[in-house]
């Protein structure tokens, strides 16, 4: 369990660079981590913090810096953890993300089919359908909860999709994913790793008797069933498996259901954008790419140094805690001509660190691009105007960049 005490406030002038602690999970939730990064990113971009909640690590906070590590798997080994956090070693669960080549790419290999062009093909009209359900049946003139009424249940049905899930059961897809994400805090209802372990024990249970009943079966196109008639991956032990679930779950969910809560704020934030693109429906892509860009779901991937090496004339040893900033590096004037404005034309709109890059680099991101402008092309289509009427609440986490609630109207 993590007591954090850090400051919970940047007040970055006043704080010794020696002192300066991005890493505090109260930063995001209150939204004040970015004069932190700024600081980090004009005066020193490889920093090194020797004492924080979770040890000492180095802070990668600029765009080249970032693909650098991210590009050099070699160097940088993502086989300890791919978060700041270090679980204890009898929490610690293995998978493909955490994993070299060649069982990386061949476990990877076994469940990419999902995401591949022609199944997103398939899957269009579903998502579709759903998205028309779901934004015909929201509420008019009444407030509620965009992030529960939208983003959760359009990811958690899509999840449900792509395991074969009961989907009566698809919102225990999200409270596992919830439970995984998040590392167990004092005042929290999981405030334990051996709680965090009761609830994903559930997890590995379920999906257990789906394997079973699948690995019996003719193969299907579902992610459980991928994974059961695969060489790389049908003899997982049980600690393996539920750590590729835990992944699949946090990477189908957190990027795609925070980046339609996040687009919903922008846009609300910025109306002269989303009259551009209510007056030009051609910049949907754009804005797509945009949406995730600003949100930046994943706020941060962590590697492990395997050799001593120089970044930005810093010595980085063998063995230390090595943190991608993901979260700054999209906000990088060097690479990102006006980073801190939310843009959906501006040139490379693409040209943005969300997914990562290199052989860990997320294998759904077509599939969250494809959902995010399947649900903003339905809400062009209707003219629907969703105004927000309160302040979001953002999650209380280093990792996950999101939100818990964002009070929204319709008007009739």
């Amino acid at each position: 369990m993590i007591a954090l005490s850090a400051e919970n406030a940047c007040e970055s002038a006043d704080i010794p660079l020696s002192r300066l602690d991005v890493s505090a999970p109260k930063r995001f939730k209150d939204d004040t981590v970015w004069p932190c990064f700024e600081r980090l990113r004009r005066e020193d971009p490889v920093h090194y913090c020797e004492d924080s909640p979770y040890g000492p690590y180095w802070s990668i906070t600029k765009y080249r810096d970032i693909i650098a590590v991210d590009s050099n798997h070699t160097i940088f080994s993502s086989e300890r953890s791919v978060t700041i956090v270090d679980p204890p070693e009898e929490y610690w669960t293995p998978s493909f993300i955490k994993m070299s080549p060649p069982v990386h790419a061949q476990q990877r290999e076994t469940i990419s089919p999902i995401a591949a062009s022609e199944n997103l093909e398939n899957l269009e009209g579903l998502i579709r359908s759903r998205v028309q359900k779901i934004l015909d049946g929201l509420p008019r003139n009444d407030t509620f909860n965009w992030v529960d009424r939208v983003s959760i249940e359009l990811t958690t049905q899509m999840l449900a999709t792509l395991f074969d899930f009961p989907f009566e059961d698809r919102r225990l897809l999200t409270y596992w994913s919830d439970v995984a994400a998040l590392t167990p805090q004092m005042g929290d209802q999981i405030d334990s790793w051996e709680k965090r372990k009761v609830v994903l024990s559930e997890c590995l249970d379920y999906f257990t008797r789906l394997w079973s009943e699948r690995v019996n079966c003719e193969p299907r196109a579902d992610l459980i069933s991928m994974m059961a008639h695969s060489p790389a991956t049908r003899n997982m032990e049980p600690r393996e498996f539920l750590g590729n679930l835990i992944l699949l779950i946090v990477g189908g969910n957190d990027t795609t259901r925070n980046s339609i809560s996040g687009g919903v704020l922008f846009m609300s934030q910025n109306p002269s954008e989303l009259r551009k693109l209510r007056d030009d429906a051609s910049l949907l892509p754009g804005a797509v790419s945009e949406i995730i860009r600003y949100q930046t779901p994943i706020a941060h991937m962590r590697r492990t140094a395997v050799d001593d090496l120089t970044i930005g004339h810093k010595k980085i040893r063998r063995g230390d805690k090595v943190v991608m900033w993901y979260i700054s590096g999209n906000r990088d004037d060097e690479v990102i001509a006006n980073p801190n404005s939310f843009i959906i034309d501006r040139e490379n709109v693409r040209q943005h660190l969300s997914f990562g890059f290199g052989i860990h680099r997320c294998v759904g991101r077509h599939l969250a691009e494809l959902q995010l402008k399947i649900l903003w092309e339905e809400m062009l289509k209707r003219s629907l105007e969703v105004k927000v009427v309160g302040e979001p609440e953002r999650v209380e986490s280093n990792f996950v960049h999101g939100y818990s609630a964002l009070p929204v109207q319709i008007p009739g």
